[in-house]
């Protein structure tokens, strides 16, 4: 009977271990279809976990949601029909949204819900996607869709905006390795993905071509603590994981097809949260390596 006991005790660990890995890579709805517009895009979580996407219900909000159950109400109906693409915070946790209509970075006071414009530049084509560094200096995608050109900005702490590139592709999804030492950039007609070193002061340089696809399209891009870069692949209806060296290391189906952006969340920072312009939803799945943020 001991020897029973014994080992069944030592088997209880795997047992666990392949029940949690069954779990992995899972999609399931968080919300009913059609909550949403099909500008649903960007969701990102506050300090206090949480959840927040914008274009609840129609363009031009942003929708504050329970991640446990998927309800949610308006948080901020945006003025001057100004259309977010995306929610980020800073370190003091100030919201920031790209408003793709009216040419601005907007910011949001968390406590009395204000609208302002943080930065606002005629050059800009349509700010499209924004992270943020631990200096709290932004950088932004800026595509043209008009003629699928693009360029990249820096905005510094004292809201001056920095033309990092221009003569690029669309560009679209955007972000920083866990270390920040490197930016990663999609466009999403070419689809293609550029890496660039970032120095100290938020300058780029060094731009080689990280990883390329034959087909469908790109949106959102996350790294996961590892530095593996988890991306929208729109159209195809899967996130891409590549490892830090470019290598695709997985493709995690979903049920919508027009994957438009994600996040890592949850209490352990193992669940990724996508929304579904197709859908007008957001799916979720488990991964084993929690979001670069826990």
């Amino acid at each position: 009977m001991i020897k029973k006991l014994y080992l069944a005790a030592l088997l209880l660990p795997f047992t666990a271990q392949s029940l949690l890995a069954q779990q992995l890579y899972k999609t399931k709805d968080l919300t009913a279809e059609n909550m949403f517009s099909s500008n649903i895009e960007g969701p990102n979580f506050d300090k206090a976990g949480n959840l927040y996407i914008v274009n609840f219900q129609h363009d031009g909000t942003i929708g504050k949601i329970d991640p446990q159950n998927g309800n949610g109400v308006i948080f901020v109906t945006l003025p001057d029909s100004s259309v977010a693409n995306g929610v980020h915070f800073n370190s003091k946790g100030t919201m920031f949204l790209p408003d793709f209509k009216g040419h601005n970075i907007l910011m949001v006071d968390m406590d009395t819900k204000k609208v302002g414009v943080y930065v606002h530049s005629a050059k800009f084509n349509q700010p499209n996607d924004l992270c943020i560094n631990r200096k709290d200096q932004i950088f932004v995608s800026d595509p043209k869709w008009a003629d699928n050109s693009g360029q990249i900005w820096r905005v510094d702490a004292n809201r001056t905006p920095v033309l990092l590139e221009t003569n690029m592709g669309t560009t679209n999804g955007i972000e920083l390795s866990p270390d920040e030492k490197t930016l990663y950039v999609n466009e999403s007609v070419q689809r293609k993905i550029w890496k660039y070193k970032v120095d100290a002061a938020g300058n780029i340089s060094g731009k080689d071509l990280f990883a390329e696809f034959p087909d469908f399209g790109f949106d959102g891009m996350k790294c996961d603590k590892a530095g593996n870069l988890y991306v929208a692949r729109w159209g195809k209806g899967v996130i891409a994981v590549l490892s830090p060296a470019g290598t695709l290391m997985r493709e995690i189906p979903l049920k919508g097809k027009q994957c438009s952006n994600l996040v890592f969340g949850g209490p352990d920072g193992k669940t990724v949260y996508v929304t579904l312009q197709d859908r007008k939803a957001v799916e979720t799945f488990r991964v084993p390596i929690p979001g670069k943020k826990f």
